[in-house]
């Protein structure tokens, strides 16, 4: 493992993640604020909206990934599965516990940063980091 690849593979990570968790204080404070919807409403619809922002441009971009898109958003889709019910319940009892939504939302975001980076990393592209960079000079090799 390239030390240096992976630094600037954390680095890439966490800056396509900041423009992702603009996306989602974005759109949760439309909902929270101008419409006025219920936390976990306002929560999850900003997440989605990130999570896709995110997935995308990552599997792109920093880990360069060939992997199956399908299996991919599969195993996405798992992470989530257990980290979402998890995040909005804890949210819902934080917010009725008097913390402020914003509190509640930031530790989330770190929890999910964190979490996410090192489940993409370690598990969803544990064995095709920078595959489509590989089968890209390849194909070009070969059609010279």
């Amino acid at each position: 493992m390239d030390n240096k690849k992976e630094f600037l593979r954390t680095v890439k990570f966490t800056l396509f993640s900041i423009s992702a968790g603009a996306i989602e204080i974005l759109l949760f404070t439309l909902m929270n604020e101008l419409l006025q919807l219920d936390y976990w409403v306002s929560y999850i619809t900003a997440l989605v909206a990130s999570i896709l922002w995110n997935f995308t441009i990552n599997r792109k971009v920093t880990f360069k990934s060939s992997s199956n898109v399908k299996l991919a958003m599969l195993l996405i889709f798992a992470f989530y599965l257990v980290f979402t019910p998890l995040s909005t319940v804890l949210g819902n009892l934080a917010e009725g516990k008097g913390v402020n939504e914003y509190i509640v939302l930031a530790i989330t975001m770190i929890s999910n940063f964190v979490l996410e980076y090192l489940y993409s990393r370690f598990v969803l592209y544990r064995n095709t980091c920078d595959t489509a960079v590989k089968e890209k000079s390849e194909s070009v090799t070969t059609e010279s």
